[in-house]
């Protein structure tokens, strides 16, 4: 099986570093330390590398070919992000 490099996969990397960052380290959030959520605000991030690379195996299924498959896993970030600096 050949390996395919692909944005998602770069992500799911980020979401695992930061969970074992957080899991480490403890979480701040808005300046404040709170050593007791580290645990959970990890296993968040757990979650979202999983769900980030389900999501990656799916579009690997629908678009066999690497280029249109860049393109769609970038348009997806990119859509992700907008909508989460809309929300907040």
């Amino acid at each position: 099986m050949k390996t395919k490099i692909t944005p998602l996969n770069f992500a799911t990397a980020f979401f695992l570093i930061l969970s074992v960052y957080v899991w480490i380290n403890g979480a701040a959030i808005t300046g404040m330390k709170f050593p007791h959520l580290g645990g959970a605000i990890s296993l968040i991030f757990l979650l979202f590398a999983f769900v980030v690379s389900f999501m990656d195996l799916m579009f690997r299924n629908f678009f066999p070919e690497l280029k249109k498959l860049w393109l769609i896993e970038l348009s997806f970030i990119t859509l992700a992000a907008i909508l989460f600096l809309l929300v907040k």
